[in-house]
């Protein structure tokens, strides 16, 4: 008899197996923390960046055919730039446990360059603003009071702004540190003397950003206004946040304060209308007769392109004891072409009467009385002389 067959058994090969590499993520996470925030951060700020890259281009595509949308991507896509890296900075800062090391200057460090970087992008938005406007609103049409309105407005106003910003930015960039809020606190205790104080020192300051916001909205001179400031003739070529610049008639510039246009009086050529009516003055001799002259004006300004035939009118204003004062009025559309067209016509009708009736230029009368002691009884004798100014 058979002993009982006892079943075959493989016998099992036991190996130590490595571990997964996957296990000792939580090991590092947890040894080397700051090496796995900086990782972190490293791809945030890729994310950001990738984010930035593809919403300009899709920005850029939409607003292809919208002027002023478009101003303000152009403006706002460095600053866009920055913002977003730095946002997904403080994620990941504000994410990493407090108990990591120099974590909160770190936080602190990117909140300031965060507010900043913030700043810096409403800057944009309110300049890229502003360009889109002016860009809508060119100033080289005919009739530009409407365009210089709104260009006045969006520099005033922008620059302004920009600066109500970096007041606003660099106080809330202070507030982040405990000392100045004491600070502050102190001050508000003493916010009478200080107040004073500080108001005087500011004046200056205050007084044009003021200023610029009366010119802004009540709108005494716009952008491209033909001013006459101090006895100066010349076109305003650029409100600032601070001073006006104007550009003379000889391509000087004369730089004048803002508060200076609330404070004086000046005149604007083109307050209402760009339109404007030219004065032309010449002499004559009391013996020029005045309607061919008239005649002769009339043919000249039907052949004036500058004319826009609204006012066209000759009339004797003043006479002196030896000529006679005339006054030429004409209307332009602007006080360029009518500058130019007075000019022309002064030259062409000084011109027409040396050429028609010489007799009739300027002169000089003389008047002398002679008594002989013959005729010491007699009215004295009156011997006129008509002397030319080359006499």
């Amino acid at each position: 008899m058979q002993p009982p067959t006892q079943p075959l058994t493989t016998p099992v090969r036991t190996e130590t197996l490595n571990p997964d590499l996957t296990s000792l993520l939580p090991d590092i996470l947890q040894t080397h923390v700051w090496t796995a925030t900086a990782a972190a951060a490293l791809v945030a700020v890729f994310a950001a960046l990738v984010v930035h890259r593809v919403g300009l281009a899709v920005l850029r595509r939409v607003a292809r055919d919208t002027v002023v949308v478009k101003a303000i991507i152009e403006a706002t896509q460095r600053a866009a730039g920055t913002v977003l890296p730095l946002a997904a900075l403080q994620i990941i800062w504000v994410l990493a446990p407090d108990t990591l090391a120099h974590i909160s200057t770190v936080r602190h460090g990117n909140a300031l360059l965060l507010i900043a970087a913030l700043t810096w992008f409403v800057m944009g938005v309110i300049n890229g603003l502003a360009d889109g406007l002016i860009a809508r609103h060119p100033v080289s049409v005919s009739d530009n009071l409407e365009a210089r309105r709104i260009q006045t407005q969006a520099h005033v106003l922008s620059r302004s702004a920009n600066v109500l910003l970096v007041i606003g930015g660099a106080s809330m960039a202070l507030m982040t540190f405990p000392g100045a809020r004491q600070l502050g606190a102190s001050l508000l205790a003493s916010a009478g003397v200080l107040g004073l104080v500080g108001g005087i020192a500011a004046r200056p300051v205050f007084s044009n950003l003021i200023a610029g916001l009366q010119l802004a909205f009540a709108q005494p001179i716009r952008i491209d206004d033909v001013l006459i400031v101090k006895d100066q003739h010349g076109r305003v070529e650029e409100i600032t946040g601070s001073y006006v610049v104007m550009k003379l008639w000889d391509e000087r510039r004369m730089i004048v304060p803002l508060n200076w246009f609330i404070e004086n009086p000046f005149e604007n050529w083109t307050r209402s209308s760009s339109k404007i009516v030219q004065s032309v003055f010449f002499f004559v001799d009391f013996t020029m007769p005045l309607e061919p002259l008239r005649a002769e004006l009339d043919r000249l300004l039907a052949v004036a392109p500058e004319w826009d035939k609204r006012v066209g009118k000759l009339a004797v204003i003043d006479a002196t004891e030896s000529s006679m004062k005339i006054r030429v009025l004409v209307s332009a559309e602007n006080s360029a072409l009518a500058g130019d067209l007075g000019h022309a016509l002064r030259e062409q009708l000084i011109a027409y009467v040396a050429r028609e009736y010489p007799q009739c230029l300027p002169r000089t009368r003389q008047i002398s009385f002679a008594q002989s002691a013959q005729n010491a009884g007699e009215p004295p004798s009156a011997d006129i002389q008509n002397k030319s100014p080359d006499n």
